[in-house]
């Protein structure tokens, strides 16, 4: 099925990197001030959500929704719940984290709202991808520079990771203490990560 990329307002410099994750078919959203990375990423949108504090509401020919400035969702959330209602099982978020550290925390639950649907999503940086592992077994390449298991949603137990330099078994990661950053998958050898109870957000950063 066609995958749906939701573009956010956060900084991106990554462009070329980013450029060779997109698709031709793909199906674009731009979230205000997403606007900006639009042309830079060599698309066009098919869909385009916002207050329009970040940009001025373009007025294309092109389906727009615009949302009150006073709402509970954000422009990317409300973004994210339109593609679902459409039937989206597939998700790339770009233009999701950094600068503010606020609203990058708050795109994070992005990954989990699609991952409680059972959908598919990756979240891409100019560093790095983000993406949820629960029970599902993720594979990583030793094309990666280095990956983090980080705690997001307050419960992960029974924490395999495999072929890594710092390999666990039914280990348990807390919020208060995050010690699966910076680990590196073996020469040669693809690692392997699970959670048996609860999610973690994997971080795979690039080379």
């Amino acid at each position: 099925m066609q995958r749906c990329v939701i573009i956010g307002a956060a900084p991106v410099k990554n462009y070329e990197k980013i450029r060779s994750f997109l698709r031709e078919d793909d199906f674009v959203i731009a979230c205000d001030g997403g606007l900006h990375h639009i042309k830079k990423l060599g698309l066009e949108s098919d869909l385009i959500i916002g207050d329009f504090d970040s940009h001025e509401n373009p007025h294309l020919p092109i389906e727009t929704i615009v949302l009150p400035h006073k709402k509970d969702d954000t422009d990317s959330v409300f973004a994210l719940k339109t593609a679902l209602s459409r039937g989206f099982t597939d998700f790339l978020f770009v233009g999701m984290v950094g600068a503010r550290f606020d609203h990058s925390l708050g795109n994070l639950s992005l990954l989990l709202t699609c991952h409680k649907a059972n959908a598919h999503a990756l979240l891409l940086d100019d560093f790095s991808e983000m993406e949820i592992v629960g029970s599902e077994e993720k594979q990583i390449s030793s094309s990666y520079a280095y990956f983090s298991l980080l705690n997001i949603t307050g419960k992960a137990q029974g924490v395999t990771i495999k072929n890594a330099l710092y390999p666990l078994e039914n280990a348990e990661i807390t919020p208060e203490y995050q010690y699966g950053v910076s680990n590196e998958v073996l020469p040669e050898k693809t690692a392997s990560v699970f959670v048996s109870e609860g999610e973690l957000l994997l971080i795979k950063v690039w080379k």
